[in-house]
């Protein structure tokens, strides 16, 4: 009998990492098409884009998160107002105003108004040593906390791990280190294929 249930672990392990690895592979690459489309769309690195929602939500498009933010690259209602208002769509202020949640649940709606806002931020940064690290420090904390972290220092001339010690919020810094060491690791040409 004790054999008989040692054969069958190893035939359930032997089995099983193979669907393990493959269901792993799946599930962090199935929004890598639209993932790519709306970055080109936005002329975003789609490797930033994928490495926000990993560090996001693991690519669960249900997760709603303590400050409202929905779906996969957590979109703020008043975010998803603000980019229907730019498109001039009445259907689009009409869903974002009847129920903004529901819209932002639809993966493709939220990578897209998530590239959206990370190119929107990136806009103000632009050209600036810590270019990415500041849109993303401001995509988690906000533009205005970035402008407090650049006080006293000069954009222009401010390395980026400069700009990384200066934010004073411990997980933005944590959150900003973990996409920029996922998004330029060398397993990142992998990350969306």
């Amino acid at each position: 009998m004790y054999r008989y249930l040692i054969s069958c672990f190893v035939i359930l392990v032997t089995l099983g990492a193979p669907g393990a690895f493959f269901f792993q592979r799946y599930w962090i690459h199935r929004y890598d098409e639209l993932i790519r489309r709306q970055a080109s769309v936005y002329r975003l690195d789609e490797r930033l884009v994928w490495s926000v929602i990993y560090e996001e939500t693991y690519f669960r498009a249900w997760k709603v998160g303590a400050d409202e933010e929905v779906g996969l690259m957590q979109v703020r209602p008043g975010v998803a107002r603000e980019w229907a208002r730019e498109t001039g769509l009445k259907e689009l202020e009409k869903q974002t105003s009847e129920n903004v949640n529901e819209l932002l649940r639809d993966p493709e709606r939220n990578i897209q108004i998530g590239c959206w806002y990370l190119e929107k931020l990136r806009e103000r940064y632009r050209g600036l040593p810590a270019e990415t690290s500041m849109t993303l420090a401001a995509y988690n904390a906000g533009p205005s906390r970035v402008e407090d972290w650049t006080r006293g220092r000069d954009p222009d001339y401010l390395p980026e791990i400069d700009f990384i010690t200066r934010i004073e919020i411990a997980s933005t810094r944590s959150y900003v280190t973990s996409i920029l060491n996922r998004y330029r690791s060398p397993a990142s040409e992998i990350a969306v294929q």
